[in-house]
């Protein structure tokens, strides 16, 4: 707050106890916690689908952004973050599936073509051609 600077939380449910790291309770939890603990943002893992991403981002006063997850085809990437912003993601914070593409820039360029313009995973997918 003294710096202006808003502090992101990068909150994954990790433990014995837990069965699934992007189920849709556990997430949820994760993702409550980093607001009531001052968090800005929140980043976490994407449960999957839609509906129940729409559940995580609902249940959270502040904004959520999705982790990029383990590397993925092109395909399910930008499959992801459709859903992501269909749920009312704010955005995604993404590492290896951008900078391990061949292309990082245009694989970006497609992924801020669905959060900004909402272009369908589909067709974000020419822009990789």
């Amino acid at each position: 707050m003294e710096w202006g600077i808003p502090l992101l939380a990068m909150v994954y449910p990790r433990g014995p106890n837990v069965k699934d790291e992007k189920g849709k309770d556990v997430v949820k939890i994760a993702a409550r916690l980093a607001a009531e603990l001052g968090a800005d943002i929140v980043k976490v893992p994407y449960t999957g689908d839609p509906d129940s991403f729409s559940e995580v981002v609902e249940g959270t006063p502040i904004p959520v952004v999705i982790a990029g997850g383990s590397k993925m085809s092109d395909a399910d990437t930008l499959k992801m973050v459709e859903g992501a912003t269909k749920a009312g993601a704010a955005g995604l914070s993404m590492g290896r599936n951008a900078f391990q593409h061949e292309s990082p820039q245009k694989l970006v360029k497609a992924a801020c073509a669905i959060v900004h313009d909402g272009m369908s995973a589909k067709e974000a997918l020419k822009m990789l051609k």
